[in-house]
């Protein structure tokens, strides 16, 4: 029989308290890779001004995947508020999104280091975009498995499938532009905040049960 663990179980909790923490050590482990500069001569305002300098992609990069990685806690704390229960596949299902959520402090300090090289780019992109997928897949099996609070109906289902999807094309979207300019790149990836912004304003009624309304 497929096993299936209501909300007051202690092997929801588990799976809940197992999540929270990597979310927080990934989160951490991105301030890893960002090196404290060594100066030949330690009281040099100058010397450590230019040293910082040079740091700034790796800063740049961090805020970005810390940013990144909390709107993916966020959205993996609504997702979690949803369920009524969850079963072994949805676990390993979460399982696989999380090691991908592991996974992304290495492309974060390929980033910050090779910020000017297309594929540390387009591999961060894919990394992401990966996530994103896995939020849909996430979704799906919960609405198909009967493991939601309340079943949404067919047009706020879509709305919700389209709304996990929406990173996923704009990730996709810049990766051939990273082989022309990693900067424009980058910049494809802010127009997801717009985007969500206004897909919310046009989401179907009763839909802020997907968007913690």
């Amino acid at each position: 029989m497929r096993r299936r663990y209501d909300r007051a179980t202690v092997e929801f909790g588990r799976v809940l308290a197992f999540s929270d923490g990597l979310f927080a050590i990934a989160m951490t482990l991105l301030v890893v890779s960002i090196g404290v500069p060594h100066l030949s001569d330690g009281d040099s305002v100058g010397d450590l001004g230019d040293a910082l300098n040079d740091l700034s992609p790796e800063l740049i990069s961090f805020f970005i995947s810390f940013a990144v990685i909390g709107r993916y806690w966020l959205a993996h704390h609504q997702s979690f508020s949803l369920l009524e229960a969850m079963d072994g596949a949805f676990i390993g299902l979460n399982l696989i999104y999380l090691a991908f959520i592991a996974f992304l402090p290495f492309p974060t300090a390929l980033l910050g280091e090779y910020f000017e090289n297309p594929l540390s780019v387009a591999l961060y992109a894919t990394n992401v975009g990966i996530v994103s997928g896995m939020e849909v897949v996430l979704f799906r099996h919960a609405y198909r498995r009967d493991l939601l609070r309340r079943q949404p109906t067919p047009e706020i289902y879509r709305f919700g499938v389209l709304a996990s999807l929406s990173p996923v094309a704009f990730f996709a979207a810049s990766i051939p532009f990273a082989f022309l300019s990693t900067t424009l790149a980058v910049a494809i990836w802010f127009l997801v905040v717009p985007f969500g912004i206004l897909a919310e304003r046009r989401a179907p009624q009763g839909a802020d049960q997907l968007l913690g309304g």
